[in-house]
Formats: structure tokens, sequence, C-alpha cells
């Protein structure tokens, strides 16, 4: 029992780093039950062998082989712009991609070139030259066209995983402030032919207040760590979990196991927030019942233990004390 409450105890240990990271947070609860919550421990691991600042915003210095995305900036647009004219880019919203499926109703739209792993079929085939590009740099471990709309709105989120860090190389902007990502409360907005890369595990929030759809390279990038241990465990979890989460752009293309059951949580989500807007007061309580009966299962098998174990002791000892005086009597 010692040790499933130290479990427990450095579990929320590390959430407690998790949410105090930044300038921005979420409620502490909200950060409890958030995916950034589940993989607190691992981040925590790959933040105290981080070889760059733990601060939103990283100086591309860092990261020289990102050079050539940003000198091959019109190759790489081409291919987009070709996608978006013959509606290649599609929602978040079939119950396969666990990753970003909130973002739909913002009208962001995506498009796959890689996810942990080698370049979708559908991306070899309709972006040759940036899928080629993108194979010659090991240390990009994902990538995608996304487009956001006029008027689109991605609310604040933080990414699950600290692995790796967010590159986006702008393609077709408003050029114009008013298109911006906010990362931990700094500000940045999007321009043609311009990379940034930023700490996706902050706090972040994106909005295109402008009448110009925005088309970026999105890009997940390994994160600089000063442990080979550190830079081997980061590449054995990109490739064995972070790929189960895989999306496809076509049949054809690979889906990841997370997003292969999806359709289940999502449903159950949907359960979920159906139920609490029948009655906000009825889910809460269910909520904390819950709660209380996950404490309880976790709680009640080591107290009755404890209990036996006490009792037994201590009629173990009475024995002991009435034989030996029973002893003394002969």
């Amino acid at each position: 029992m010692i040790v499933v409450w130290s479990v427990i105890a450095i579990y929320l240990a590390c959430i407690l780093v998790v949410h105090y990271r930044g300038r921005v947070h979420h409620s502490f609860w909200g950060q409890v039950f958030d995916h950034s919550g589940f993989l607190a421990p691992v981040n925590v691991f790959l933040y105290a062998f981080s070889a760059v600042p733990h601060k939103p915003y990283i100086s591309l210095a860092h990261f020289p082989e990102l050079e050539t995305l940003r000198a091959n900036a019109d190759v790489i647009r081409e291919e987009g712009i070709a996608l978006m004219a013959h509606a290649r880019m599609r929602l978040p919203d079939q119950n396969d991609d666990a990753g970003f499926n909130s973002f739909a109703k913002a009208g962001w739209k995506r498009f796959y070139l890689k996810w942990y792993g080698d370049a979708h079929p559908s991306a070899e085939r309709l972006c040759p030259r940036t899928t080629a590009l993108l194979r010659g740099l090991p240390s990009v471990s994902a990538a995608m066209f996304a487009t956001l709309p006029p008027g689109g709105v991605l609310n604040p989120h933080k990414d699950p995983y600290a692995g790796s860090m967010r590159y986006h190389l702008g393609l077709v902007t408003p050029n114009d402030d008013a298109c911006r990502i906010v990362v931990d409360g700094e500000v940045y907005s999007w321009r043609d032919g311009e990379g940034v890369i930023f700490d996706e595990t902050f706090i972040h929030k994106a909005e295109n207040g402008t009448d110009v759809e925005r088309l970026i390279l999105f890009c997940d990038v390994a994160r600089p760590l000063r442990s080979g241990f550190a830079r081997g465990f980061n590449a054995w979890f990109g490739r064995n979990v972070v790929s189960a989460a895989a999306s496809p752009n076509e049949a054809g293309d690979r889906t990841g196991v997370i997003n292969r059951v999806f359709f289940l949580a999502d449903r159950a989500g949907r359960l979920r927030r159906r139920y609490k807007a029948w009655n906000r007061t009825a889910y809460k309580l269910t909520k904390a019942v819950l709660v209380l009966g996950v404490a309880a299962a976790l709680i009640l098998p080591g107290a009755f233990r404890a209990y036996h174990y006490l009792t037994s002791s201590s009629a173990s000892t009475h024995a002991t004390a009435d034989h030996g005086q029973a002893s003394a009597l002969n």
C-alpha cells in the first residue's frame, strides 16, 4: 500500500509541476483531468533533460535544420495551395483524429504529411516535393498542412506531450496582426515565408480575425535533450505511443489504434455533455460520486488489510500474554 500511495504522490507532484509551469494555467482540477495531466510524469522527465530554455518561444538557432523548410517555402506553398484548390484539406470531424477533433467547430482543416513514422501514401502521391524535404529531416516527427478560416478561433489548450516542439511556417497568411497565436500570454502573428517554433505544452490559443484564410506548414520537431538516454526514450515513446494517434487523409493511410477506438470516447463525451446540459447539479453529484468511488477503491482495500493486521496482531499479543500468565500460575 505504501508503494501505491508513493506512486500517487509522485504523480500528483508531477501534475503540480506541469500545472504551474508558465504564467497561464488551467484550473487545478481541469489540469488533473486534462489529457496533459495523464502524461505529467513523462513530461517532467523530459523537461528535466531539456536542452532548450523553458519559455514559450524558442530561437530557431536551436533548430538549424529547419532552414531547409523556410528556404523551400515556395515549393511547399505550391503543394499546399493545390490541396486547398482540390478540396483535399478536411475537418477533423470523422471520429478518427483524437488529437485535433475539438478544432473542427472552428473550421480548422488539415492534411497530414507524416505522423511519427513514414509519410502517408496520400501525402507522397499529392505532395511529393514536400514529403521529400521532410524525409531529409529526421528531427521532424510529424507534419501537416493546416488552415484556419476567417473568424476561426482555437480556444486555449495545451498539448499532452513534451517530447516535441511545434514549428509553424507561414505559407498563405493575412500578414496581419489580427491573425495570431498566443502562447503563455505572448503573441505571434504569422507572416508568409516566416517560421516560428514554440513549446506547445504551454497553454496557447489562435485566432484569425481577418477575411483571409490562413495556410501554414505545421510540424512537430523533437525536443533537444541533454542525455542520450532521454533522447532514446523520447524516440521510443514517439514511435510506440504517440504514433498510435495517426489519423488518415483518405482510405489507405495508416490509422493509429487510438483513433480506431476514438469513436467510443467521442460517443461517451456526447452523452456526458448531454447529461450535463440536462441537469448540472446531477452531473456534479455524479462526478463527485465517481471520484469518491475511485478514491475508496484505492483506500479501502489497504485500510481493511491494515485493520485486519492490527486486530490479528492484537489477538496474537493477548493470546501470548494469556499463555504467559497460565505458565506462571503452573
